[in-house]
């Protein structure tokens, strides 16, 4: 090789060098879940416009900021919410230990099985099933109560752990959009301590990044006068017009990109798609009866209905897991 050709040779690997640090990064299917069609090309089509330099609609990596649903857009949230089914396990537990708890009518139907008159208690005496359930404890301790309930419990229909009721399509785009330089982040109605013990394992999200439903706390124990103890009382309800506020609270920053499942997802769509420059909003609608459950409109869990209006009426994106999830779950671990 002369001396001229070299040049051109070195001249060409540097161009090269060049373009692919400045390029979107993907692979041949970087979303090999997804169906092909307009779904997933408006998500990769969004994610080339907002990393491509030159493009007008460049997006700083600072400001990737990508925020999505837990129950329902993550995971599953049929046939009831999980961390209920948490709570429903715990109270059982614990209930012998505690008689006073037992004169309370919906632990009383718990204990004896009756799921129907569990469900037809008030919103306020779920409420109280689900402090009692984390009330008292260390942030630590809770954390690894968690740890061990996802461990050794079974989702009551398909007998897999719940944290392989995850859905493998928003698994594939969080990991596409962090190879894009995009900082993911969940934004839940879910309770903050109860997520963070799962999050960086199952959705590779650390508890930094997890913003959800809290309860108050304090500083001090009997065993650990430096622990941080659950008290007996909510202090944010993370939902509808909450998760903006909340979002703000944790982030300082407007999402670029927000990935929600229901109507409690509606001002956090909404918000973000009032942002100036690009946006991506989008909605997973369940329309698979047989791979998952179908719901939107009318279901008691994870109601579907303003969102959907205000999507299809915007142009939003909507996940149909029927037309557009190639696969719902990951493989089942043996």
């Amino acid at each position: 090789m002369n001396s001229i050709r070299r040049v051109k040779f070195f001249a060409s690997c540097l161009l090269l060098l060049t373009l692919a640090s400045i390029a979107p990064a993907y692979s041949a299917d970087a979303l090999p879940s997804w169906n092909e069609g307009a779904t997933k090309q408006s998500i990769v089509s969004f994610v080339e416009r907002v990393t491509t330099q030159s493009g007008k609609d460049y997006v700083a990596p600072a400001e990737r900021i990508a925020v999505f649903d837990n129950d329902g857009t993550l995971w599953s949230e049929q046939p009831l919410y999980f961390q209920l089914f948490f709570t429903f396990e715990r109270i059982r537990t614990l209930a012998p230990q505690r008689p006073e708890w037992q004169e309370k009518p919906a632990v009383k139907a718990l204990l004896v099985g009756d799921m129907k008159a569990v469900m037809a208690s008030s919103e306020r005496d779920l409420f109280e099933l689900v402090i009692m359930a984390h009330a008292g404890n260390t942030t630590e301790d809770f954390n690894k109560i968690v740890k061990d309930w996802v461990a050794n419990s079974r989702h009551p229909k398909s007998k897999r752990p719940f944290t392989e009721m995850v859905f493998q399509p928003m698994l594939e785009l969080m990991a596409y959009l962090r190879a894009n330089g995009f900082k993911t982040y969940i934004c839940s109605g879910g309770d903050l301590d109860f997520m963070r013990a799962f999050a960086e394992r199952v959705y590779g999200i650390p508890p930094e990044q997890v913003i959800g439903s809290s309860f108050k706390y304090s500083l001090g124990s009997v065993a650990d006068p430096l622990a941080i103890v659950i008290q007996p009382k909510l202090d944010v309800i993370n939902d509808n017009d909450m998760k903006p506020v909340s979002i703000h609270r944790a982030i300082g920053r407007r999402p670029i990109f927000t990935f929600g499942n229901s109507d409690g997802d509606h001002a956090m769509l909404r918000w973000t798609a009032a942002g100036s420059g690009a946006r991506f909003m989008g909605l997973v609608h369940h329309t698979d009866g047989e791979r998952e459950v179908a719901y939107d409109r009318e279901s008691k869990i994870g109601k579907l209905d303003k969102a959907l209006d205000d999507a299809l009426a915007k142009g939003w994106a909507v996940a149909d897991v029927k037309r557009d999830w190639r696969v719902v779950f990951p493989p089942e671990k043996k």
